[in-house]
């Protein structure tokens, strides 16, 4: 029989320990992207549809339905990014996307039905999470190494600071007036986490 000398050469020569650990970070490194590029994908469909459901129950010329509509519009700008990101990183969208989205148009109309300022705690509270998320991930990305991940370190700053904005908006919106505000903001903001969890898995 002859056996390729590749075969004698491997096991003279295993791979190193050095080889070994490369690869191991590598693959850690990929499973983390991966990670992250999905929930975040997941998280901006959400949110632009959040949007979508307020303005389809707040009155048209209102000054809230004209800051809403600017909001949903950076959200649209953040969801195309990460469009292009899946596609070009070669990353599975999360399996419950159609969810997301579901849920954010009923979390956003039924919301907004209730009063503009109930819309804007809404707000309030899905961008205070979703801002401490991409405040973990950016410093998750830094210990990693700021050379490998530049370009998505840039990305979500901006996001995280665009996310900022919102928040901030919506409390100047009378956001705390609304009815049972840290109820209503703590029940919101606990499902907020439940499915930045779930979207990172499935």
């Amino acid at each position: 029989m002859n056996v390729p000398k590749t075969f004698y050469a491997s096991r003279n020569n295993p791979p190193s320990s050095r080889y070994i650990k490369q690869r191991y970070l590598d693959e850690r490194r990929h499973r983390m992207l991966d990670r992250m590029i999905r929930v975040d994908h997941a998280g901006e469909a959400g949110a632009s549809t959040i949007y979508a459901g307020q303005l389809c129950a707040m009155r048209p010329g209102d000054k809230a339905t004209e800051t809403v509509k600017q909001m949903q519009k950076q959200e649209i700008v953040h969801l195309e990014e990460f469009n292009r990101l899946i596609r070009e990183k070669g990353v599975r969208p999360s399996l419950l996307l159609p969810c997301w989205k579901v849920c954010g148009f009923l979390l956003g109309f039924s919301t907004a039905i209730m009063g503009p300022s109930t819309a804007m705690a809404c707000t309030v509270a899905v961008e205070d999470v979703i801002s401490k998320h991409y405040d973990n991930q950016l410093s998750e990305l830094l210990e990693d190494g700021e050379e490998e991940h530049r370009e998505l370190l840039r990305i979500i700053q901006k996001f995280r600071d665009d996310e900022l904005e919102h928040h901030d908006t919506a409390l100047e919106h009378d956001a705390q007036s609304a009815p049972g505000y840290h109820i209503m903001t703590q029940t919101i903001k606990v499902g907020c986490k439940a499915a930045i969890w779930i979207a990172e898995r499935v």
